[in-house]
Protein backbone atom coordinates (compact mmCIF):
# COMPACT_ATOMS: atom_id res chain seq x y z
CA UNK A 1 0.00 0.00 0.00
CA UNK A 2 1.13 3.44 -1.27
CA UNK A 3 2.26 5.88 1.87
CA UNK A 4 -0.47 7.57 3.51
CA UNK A 5 -3.31 5.39 1.28
CA UNK A 6 -5.08 3.45 4.01
CA UNK A 7 -6.97 0.11 3.49
CA UNK A 8 -10.31 0.08 1.27
CA UNK A 9 -9.52 3.37 -0.57
CA UNK A 10 -11.45 3.77 -3.37
CA UNK A 11 -10.52 6.00 -6.20
CA UNK A 12 -14.18 7.33 -8.28
CA UNK A 13 -14.14 10.95 -9.33
CA UNK A 14 -16.14 12.01 -11.98
CA UNK A 15 -15.45 13.10 -15.66
CA UNK A 16 -15.60 16.72 -14.41
CA UNK A 17 -13.20 16.28 -11.45
CA UNK A 18 -10.72 14.11 -13.81
CA UNK A 19 -10.60 16.90 -15.96
CA UNK A 20 -10.82 20.00 -14.39
CA UNK A 21 -9.05 18.61 -11.14
CA UNK A 22 -6.59 16.31 -11.93
CA UNK A 23 -5.72 16.56 -15.02
CA UNK A 24 -5.52 20.73 -14.96
CA UNK A 25 -3.39 20.70 -11.79
CA UNK A 26 -0.94 18.16 -13.51
CA UNK A 27 -0.76 20.17 -16.70
CA UNK A 28 -0.03 23.60 -14.89
CA UNK A 29 1.94 21.40 -12.10
CA UNK A 30 0.29 22.94 -9.28
CA UNK A 31 0.18 19.78 -7.49
CA UNK A 32 2.52 17.15 -7.08
CA UNK A 33 0.68 15.21 -4.37
CA UNK A 34 -1.78 14.12 -7.42
CA UNK A 35 0.66 11.27 -8.64
CA UNK A 36 0.09 9.46 -5.52
CA UNK A 37 -3.28 8.29 -6.77
CA UNK A 38 -2.28 8.85 -10.47
CA UNK A 39 0.68 7.94 -11.58
CA UNK A 40 2.49 8.99 -14.90
CA UNK A 41 3.02 5.44 -16.91
CA UNK A 42 3.56 5.66 -21.35
CA UNK A 43 -0.03 3.59 -21.61
CA UNK A 44 0.03 2.93 -24.77
CA UNK A 45 3.71 0.95 -24.88
CA UNK A 46 2.41 -1.60 -21.83
CA UNK A 47 0.13 -4.30 -22.22
CA UNK A 48 -2.87 -3.74 -19.92
CA UNK A 49 -2.33 -6.34 -17.71
CA UNK A 50 1.07 -4.74 -17.00
CA UNK A 51 -0.53 -1.24 -16.59
CA UNK A 52 -2.28 -2.63 -14.09
CA UNK A 53 0.83 -4.41 -12.28
CA UNK A 54 2.69 -0.97 -12.44
CA UNK A 55 -0.36 0.84 -10.39
CA UNK A 56 -0.19 -1.74 -8.15
CA UNK A 57 3.54 -1.09 -7.14
CA UNK A 58 3.28 2.76 -7.94
CA UNK A 59 0.13 3.80 -5.95
CA UNK A 60 -0.37 0.30 -4.14
CA UNK A 61 -4.10 -0.19 -5.42
CA UNK A 62 -6.38 1.23 -7.76
CA UNK A 63 -8.38 -0.87 -9.76
CA UNK A 64 -9.81 -4.62 -9.48
CA UNK A 65 -11.74 -6.91 -11.08
CA UNK A 66 -14.72 -4.69 -12.70
CA UNK A 67 -12.89 -1.55 -11.10
CA UNK A 68 -11.07 1.23 -12.90
CA UNK A 69 -7.22 2.71 -13.09
CA UNK A 70 -6.08 5.55 -13.68
CA UNK A 71 -2.65 6.59 -15.43
CA UNK A 72 -1.48 10.22 -16.59
CA UNK A 73 0.26 9.80 -20.23
CA UNK A 74 2.53 12.58 -21.76
CA UNK A 75 2.69 13.17 -25.08
CA UNK A 76 4.41 11.06 -27.15
CA UNK A 77 7.42 12.88 -29.45
CA UNK A 78 6.24 12.17 -33.11
CA UNK A 79 2.87 13.38 -31.81
CA UNK A 80 4.42 16.46 -30.50
CA UNK A 81 6.10 17.05 -34.40
CA UNK A 82 2.42 16.62 -35.62
CA UNK A 83 2.57 12.61 -36.50
CA UNK A 84 -0.28 10.06 -35.25
CA UNK A 85 0.49 8.61 -31.58
CA UNK A 86 1.99 4.95 -31.58
CA UNK A 87 -1.08 2.51 -29.79
CA UNK A 88 0.75 -0.64 -30.01
CA UNK A 89 1.72 -3.05 -27.27
CA UNK A 90 4.28 -5.89 -27.41
CA UNK A 91 0.99 -8.01 -27.49
CA UNK A 92 -1.16 -5.90 -29.44
CA UNK A 93 -2.47 -2.49 -30.20
CA UNK A 94 -5.05 -0.05 -29.16
CA UNK A 95 -7.72 0.74 -31.22
CA UNK A 96 -10.25 4.08 -30.87
CA UNK A 97 -14.15 2.94 -31.09
CA UNK A 98 -16.39 5.93 -32.04
CA UNK A 99 -16.49 9.91 -32.35
CA UNK A 100 -14.86 11.50 -29.30
CA UNK A 101 -17.48 13.34 -27.19
CA UNK A 102 -17.31 16.95 -25.52
CA UNK A 103 -17.49 16.41 -21.99
CA UNK A 104 -19.28 19.05 -19.68
CA UNK A 105 -18.92 20.98 -16.62
CA UNK A 106 -21.76 21.02 -14.20
CA UNK A 107 -22.64 24.97 -15.78
CA UNK A 108 -22.81 23.18 -19.00
CA UNK A 109 -19.39 24.46 -20.18
CA UNK A 110 -17.41 22.12 -22.52
CA UNK A 111 -14.46 21.63 -20.42
CA UNK A 112 -12.05 18.61 -22.14
CA UNK A 113 -12.62 15.77 -24.88
CA UNK A 114 -13.23 11.79 -23.86
CA UNK A 115 -11.83 8.92 -26.57
CA UNK A 116 -12.97 5.50 -25.93
CA UNK A 117 -10.32 2.88 -26.83
CA UNK A 118 -10.41 -1.05 -27.05
CA UNK A 119 -7.55 -3.28 -26.68
CA UNK A 120 -6.84 -6.16 -29.70
CA UNK A 121 -4.63 -8.87 -29.05
CA UNK A 122 -2.15 -9.68 -31.86
CA UNK A 123 -2.06 -7.15 -35.30
CA UNK A 124 -3.51 -4.60 -37.05
CA UNK A 125 -5.82 -5.60 -38.55
CA UNK A 126 -6.62 -8.98 -37.57
CA UNK A 127 -6.17 -8.68 -33.68
CA UNK A 128 -8.66 -10.32 -31.58
CA UNK A 129 -11.02 -8.16 -29.60
CA UNK A 130 -10.21 -8.40 -25.38
CA UNK A 131 -12.21 -7.16 -22.38
CA UNK A 132 -9.95 -4.11 -21.92
CA UNK A 133 -11.16 -0.71 -22.59
CA UNK A 134 -9.74 2.92 -21.94
CA UNK A 135 -10.94 6.71 -21.83
CA UNK A 136 -8.34 9.02 -22.94
CA UNK A 137 -9.30 12.56 -21.63
CA UNK A 138 -7.70 15.95 -22.50
CA UNK A 139 -8.24 18.97 -21.35
CA UNK A 140 -9.17 22.29 -23.97
CA UNK A 141 -6.09 24.91 -23.59
CA UNK A 142 -9.16 27.59 -21.75
CA UNK A 143 -11.94 25.81 -20.61
CA UNK A 144 -13.70 28.66 -22.38
CA UNK A 145 -12.38 27.27 -25.66
CA UNK A 146 -15.14 24.93 -25.84
CA UNK A 147 -17.76 27.69 -26.26
CA UNK A 148 -18.85 26.74 -29.77
CA UNK A 149 -18.84 22.93 -29.01
CA UNK A 150 -21.69 21.11 -30.00
CA UNK A 151 -24.20 19.55 -26.93
CA UNK A 152 -24.71 16.50 -25.36
CA UNK A 153 -26.87 15.15 -27.60
CA UNK A 154 -23.91 14.92 -30.91
CA UNK A 155 -22.49 16.63 -33.96
CA UNK A 156 -18.86 16.93 -34.46
CA UNK A 157 -16.45 17.15 -31.09
CA UNK A 158 -15.63 21.08 -30.70
CA UNK A 159 -12.54 22.42 -32.66
CA UNK A 160 -11.08 24.45 -29.93
CA UNK A 161 -7.09 23.63 -29.08
CA UNK A 162 -6.09 20.81 -26.71
CA UNK A 163 -3.64 20.50 -23.86
CA UNK A 164 -1.98 18.23 -25.26
CA UNK A 165 1.43 18.16 -22.60
CA UNK A 166 -0.63 15.59 -20.52
CA UNK A 167 -4.02 13.42 -21.27
CA UNK A 168 -5.11 10.93 -18.64
CA UNK A 169 -6.64 7.63 -18.88
CA UNK A 170 -8.90 5.67 -17.66
CA UNK A 171 -8.39 1.58 -17.81
CA UNK A 172 -10.91 -0.68 -16.78
CA UNK A 173 -12.18 -4.36 -17.81
CA UNK A 174 -15.84 -4.80 -19.82
CA UNK A 175 -17.34 -6.98 -17.77
CA UNK A 176 -20.57 -7.98 -15.80
CA UNK A 177 -19.31 -6.61 -12.07
CA UNK A 178 -17.98 -2.95 -13.95
CA UNK A 179 -19.43 -0.20 -11.72
CA UNK A 180 -21.53 1.98 -14.09
CA UNK A 181 -18.61 5.34 -14.27
CA UNK A 182 -20.20 8.48 -13.39
CA UNK A 183 -20.09 11.17 -16.73
CA UNK A 184 -22.44 13.72 -14.55
CA UNK A 185 -20.76 16.71 -13.68
CA UNK A 186 -19.52 17.46 -10.11
CA UNK A 187 -22.35 19.11 -8.51
CA UNK A 188 -25.07 16.66 -10.28
CA UNK A 189 -23.20 13.87 -8.81
CA UNK A 190 -22.29 15.28 -5.44
CA UNK A 191 -25.34 17.43 -4.90
CA UNK A 192 -23.27 19.90 -4.02
CA UNK A 193 -21.16 23.17 -5.06
CA UNK A 194 -19.42 22.22 -7.98
CA UNK A 195 -15.91 23.93 -6.36
CA UNK A 196 -16.02 21.40 -3.93
CA UNK A 197 -12.53 19.53 -3.87
CA UNK A 198 -13.91 15.98 -5.38
CA UNK A 199 -12.64 12.83 -3.26
CA UNK A 200 -12.34 9.04 -3.11
CA UNK A 201 -15.51 6.90 -2.54
CA UNK A 202 -15.42 4.59 1.07
CA UNK A 203 -16.23 0.74 0.67
CA UNK A 204 -20.10 0.50 0.40
CA UNK A 205 -22.31 -2.00 -1.09
CA UNK A 206 -24.79 0.10 -4.03
CA UNK A 207 -27.03 -0.32 -7.11
CA UNK A 208 -24.80 1.01 -10.01
CA UNK A 209 -27.11 4.36 -9.87
CA UNK A 210 -25.93 5.00 -6.11
CA UNK A 211 -22.04 4.23 -6.63
CA UNK A 212 -21.13 7.92 -7.37
CA UNK A 213 -23.92 9.64 -4.76
CA UNK A 214 -21.93 7.76 -2.17
CA UNK A 215 -18.07 8.37 -3.65
CA UNK A 216 -18.72 12.09 -2.51
CA UNK A 217 -19.09 11.56 0.88
CA UNK A 218 -15.42 11.67 1.61
CA UNK A 219 -13.31 14.80 0.32
CA UNK A 220 -9.50 13.98 -0.54
CA UNK A 221 -7.93 14.10 2.82
CA UNK A 222 -5.61 11.87 1.69
CA UNK A 223 -3.91 14.63 -0.67
CA UNK A 224 -4.53 17.52 1.68
CA UNK A 225 -2.56 15.91 4.69
CA UNK A 226 0.37 15.03 2.48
Amino acid sequence: MADGLPPGYRFYPTEEELICFYLRNKLDGSRGDIERVIPVVDVYSVDPLQLSEIHERLCGGGGGEGEPWFYFCARQEREARGGRPSRTTPSGYWKAAGTPGVVYSADRRPIGLRKTMVFYRGRAPSGTKTKWKMNEYRAFQHEHDGAGAPTATGGPHAAAPLRSEFSLCRLYTKSGTLRQFDRRPVAAAAGGAAGDIPGPSTAATASPDDDYALSKSVKHEILDKK
